[in-house]
């Protein structure tokens, strides 16, 4: 059982906090993308996303968003092709991209604390500097 501080990491209690929440898509977003997005501004803890993050959740709603197109596509054409020029059989070029969105999604979305391992990092709603688990100076 984990108690306490097990990795005797410092703890920062004066992280800066970034000023007001992130909510709306930008305007030039397509349909799909602002749907993306709203699904992750509704998924997401409350007081998580800020404005100064929406470059990140920019980037991992076009990532999922390509993801999902590119998906679509080797669903249609299957995951093997006939190559243009000598008409032999090669990877679909739609799973290269599905692979690289899979990447910039999961890179993305650790720095905002959507995966399992980064969710277990993040703490939301501390103002005070104080501890954050009022039962840790027992375990001391």
């Amino acid at each position: 059982m984990l108690r306490g501080n097990p990795g005797k990491r410092p703890i920062n209690n004066a992280e800066p906090k970034p000023e007001g929440d992130l909510l709306d898509a930008p305007e030039w977003m397509s349909d799909s993308q602002k749907a993306g997005w709203a699904y992750a501004i509704a998924s997401a803890p409350g007081g998580l996303l800020k404005r100064l993050d929406r470059s990140v959740l920019v980037a991992w709603v076009i990532a999922e968003d390509m993801h999902r197109q590119a998906s679509i596509a080797v669903e249609k054409y299957g995951l093997v092709t006939k190559s243009p020029v000598k008409g032999e059989p090669m990877q679909n070029p739609y799973l290269a991209i599905i692979n690289k969105q899979a990447q910039i999604m999961i890179r993305a979305a650790a720095e905002m604390g959507f995966t399992p391992a980064s969710r277990s990092r993040v703490q939301v709603g501390k103002t005070d500097g104080g501890e954050q688990n009022p039962f840790a100076a027992l375990d001391k």
